[in-house]
C-alpha cells in the first residue's frame, strides 16, 4: 500500500513536471565566452523545441511527452552539437557551452563556362486563394512557433550556383520576422542533414507583403547535381508583433500532384510532407 502511494506521488510529480516545466538558460562559445544567437534547441521526436534569442538566452517549454531522461540537443552551424539530459538542467539559469567545430565544410568555388539561368521551384503567385500559415490554431502565443520550418523539395540535376531565394508573403502582421534559410539532404523522401554549412539569417520588416527576395550571391552557395533531391526551408527564429493581436504570417501556395512541401512544428521534431507547391523558389546559374 505504501509503495502504491509512493508510485502515485511520483507519477503525479512527474506529470506536473512534464506539463509545466520550462528550462531557462544561456548559450556561449567555449573559446571566447561570447553568447551564441539563434541556436537550435530540441528533443528528437517530442515536438519540443526552440531557438536562443539574439543575446543567447533561451526558454524551452517541455510538454507531456517529455521524460526526465530525454536528451536535449543544442546545435548551431560551425559548432559541435551538445547533448544534455533533461534531469541535468535543474538550475533556474543554466549555462550551455558549445565548442567550435573542427570539421566545417570546406569552401567550394566553381567557375562555370557559359552558365545558363535555371529556376528551381514555383514562382507563380496563382490566385492567392490558398495560404500556408506559420500560425497554428493550438499556438498559445507567438513564441510557440520558434524554430518552426516550412519549405520545398527541389530536384537538382545540374551543377548550379545560387543567386537568390524568393517567396511570396500573403499575410504579415509583424514589425519584424527573422528566419534562417536551410538546405537539407533528402533521405527516404524527408529532410535529414544540412548540406550548406552557412548560417543564413534574414529579416522581413514592417509588415512586408508580396515577393520577398534574398540575395545569396555573397554566400557562394553551390548545388551539385549529385545531390539529387534537396529540401530548402525557412525557419522562424524571432519576431516582433505589430500589435497585441498579431499572429498571422502566410505564404501563397497551391495543391500539386507533382510537387512536395515539407514542414515541422519544432526543431528536432518529425518532418511531414504534403502535396502543396509554395510560391518558393531559387534563381541559379547552372552548367
Amino acid at each position: 500500500m505504501k509503495f502504491a502511494k509512493l508510485l502515485l506521488l511520483f507519477l503525479i510529480t512527474f506529470n506536473v513536471f512534464a506539463q509545466e516545466k520550462t528550462i531557462f538558460g544561456e548559450i556561449k562559445d567555449s573559446e571566447n565566452n561570447s553568447t551564441l544567437e539563434y541556436v537550435n534547441i530540441g528533443i528528437v521526436n517530442k515536438n519540443t523545441g526552440t531557438v536562443s534569442n539574439s543575446k543567447g538566452i533561451f526558454s524551452l517549454k517541455l510538454n507531456d511527452k517529455v521524460s526526465l531522461n530525454d536528451t536535449i540537443v543544442f546545435s548551431h552551424v560551425g559548432y559541435e552539437s551538445t547533448k544534455i539530459i533533461v534531469n541535468q538542467l535543474k538550475s533556474t539559469n543554466n549555462s550551455i557551452v558549445l565548442k567550435p567545430s573542427e570539421n566545417t565544410l570546406k569552401e567550394v568555388v566553381v567557375k562555370f563556362k557559359q552558365p545558363k539561368p535555371k529556376q528551381f521551384g514555383r514562382s507563380s503567385k496563382g490566385l492567392s486563394l490558398m495560404h500556408s500559415n506559420f500560425y497554428y490554431a493550438l499556438d498559445k502565443d507567438v513564441d510557440d512557433r520558434l524554430s518552426r520550418e516550412k519549405g520545398m523539395k527541389f530536384k537538382i540535376k545540374k551543377d548550379c550556383k545560387v543567386n537568390d531565394f524568393n517567396f511570396n508573403i500573403t499575410s504579415n502582421e509583424f514589425k519584424s520576422v527573422k528566419f534562417r534559410l536551410n538546405f537539407y539532404k533528402i533521405e527516404n523522401d524527408l529532410p535529414t542533414n544540412l548540406i550548406v554549412d552557412k548560417d543564413i539569417i534574414f529579416e522581413v520588416k514592417n509588415g512586408f507583403l508580396g515577393l520577398y527576395t534574398l540575395d545569396l550571391k555573397p554566400f557562394d552557395i553551390y548545388l551539385d547535381k549529385e545531390m539529387g533531391d534537396i529540401a530548402v526551408t525557412i525557419q522562424w527564429i524571432e519576431s516582433v508583433k505589430t500589435n497585441e493581436k498579431s499572429k498571422f504570417f502566410a505564404i501563397s501556395t497551391a495543391m500539386s500532384a507533382t510537387e512536395t512541401s515539407f514542414y515541422r512544428e519544432k526543431n528536432m521534431s518529425s518532418w511531414y510532407k504534403s502535396g502543396q507547391s509554395l510560391t518558393f523558389y531559387l534563381n541559379t546559374m547552372c552548367q
